[in-house]
């Protein structure tokens, strides 16, 4: 009988940790992983502790900086030790090895060190799987760290070029004023065309490797959540300010940045509205809203509306991301930037949140 309960519980072991596997690294869709999960916020909560313990932007940025790498060793480390121990409880169930002899066989066959050796042919099939496994796991790690990272410099660099047109931290309302102020707004269709391509590229390799919501840019002041933030910030002012302009590509920016939003905040188990009303109430205030209205005015961008016309407009849009932006910024602790809610703890930041551009006297 004890024989029979060490063969089940190592078989549950090796089969739990190698759908955890093939989830993770394999599948090319969001799988939920309970091994995983557990893992990475198991890493993650001492860095996020001592995070919370200090209130500079820089500090909490580096101390947090190196949560999801590690996670992803530590994970690897993980999917090993778990399946040595399945690989040693079946070893244990058809033979009679104690239980540190069954560690030694199936660690010699999972590592490939082959340093040990069963004479019974039930050992000797166990300890064939065992030593295709480890090979297997560390190859997929291989190919799946590439793969991770191209994903990663795509979005920074998006990231990255949008610093010059939307400050740092960025911020919607700036990111029109700097147009008006180099008399590009003509351009703007092209800036959100680009982001409805980028949002989508997101919303696939964001939910496919869910780990990159947790990897954080070279800068404290740079971050993708408050980034995209920015530019969906600023497509509901165009949207509110100017409805005579063109419309379609802006809409598609506003709506795939959204959608974006919903999916990253599916495959974190995060509620939210599917239909919300124009009319709900906001967290940013009204008062925040002119604040914004003033730095574009001073830029002198365009306006067809007056801002009590506007703001109905532009509550409208922003009531279907705003709420789901705040989560995700409170969760992964983003940097803090204008109109991107609070944070777990209050932070200073050395640059200015509205960038105003210095110009010499002349």
């Amino acid at each position: 009988m004890l024989r029979v309960l060490l063969g089940i519980a190592g078989a549950v072991i090796v089969l739990g940790i190698f759908f955890s596997v093939l989830g993770t690294l394999v599948i090319p869709r969001l799988t939920r992983s309970s091994f995983t999960r557990v893992v990475q916020r198991t890493v993650h909560r001492p860095f996020q502790w001592m995070a919370d313990l200090t209130h500079s932007a820089e500090v909490k940025d580096r101390l947090l900086a190196p949560v999801a790498p590690l996670a992803i060793l530590i994970t690897l480390i993980s999917w090993l030790a778990f399946f040595l121990l399945g690989y040693a409880l079946l070893e244990a169930a058809v033979s009679r090895l104690g239980v540190r002899a069954a560690l030694t066989e199936a660690g010699s066959s999972l590592f490939t060190l082959g340093f040990a050796s069963g004479n019974r042919a039930s050992l000797n099939a166990i300890d064939f799987c065992a030593a295709a496994t480890g090979p297997i796991v560390i190859g997929l790690q291989v190919g799946y760290l590439p793969a991770l990272y191209a994903a990663y410099q795509r979005r920074e660099t998006e990231v990255t070029l949008l610093e010059s047109r939307a400050g740092s931290p960025p911020w919607g309302p700036e990111i029109l004023a700097r147009y008006a102020q180099v008399q590009l707004l003509d351009d703007l269709t092209e800036l959100f065309r680009g982001w409805e391509r980028w949002s989508a590229g997101l919303s696939e390799s964001h939910t496919t490797y869910p780990i990159l919501i947790q990897f954080r840019s070279t800068k404290a002041v740079r971050n993708w959540l408050i980034a995209l933030l920015s530019v969906m910030d600023a497509a509901a002012l165009r949207l509110a300010f100017n409805p005579s302009q063109p419309k379609a590509e802006v809409r598609m920016a506003l709506r795939a940045g959204f959608v974006c939003l919903r999916d990253i905040a599916d495959s974190r188990g995060i509620a939210y509205d599917h239909d919300p009303h124009p009319d709900d109430p906001l967290q940013l205030t009204y008062q925040e809203f002119l604040q914004g209205v003033a730095r574009m005015t001073e830029q002198g961008y365009p306006m067809e509306r007056t801002p009590q016309e506007a703001w109905p407009h532009f509550r409208g849009w922003r009531v279907n991301y705003e709420g789901l932006v705040y989560r995700l910024a409170w969760d992964i602790d983003a940097v803090p930037a204008p109109w991107s809610g609070p944070r777990r703890t209050p932070v200073v930041i050395r640059t200015p949140l509205t960038p105003i551009d210095r110009r010499p006297v002349t």
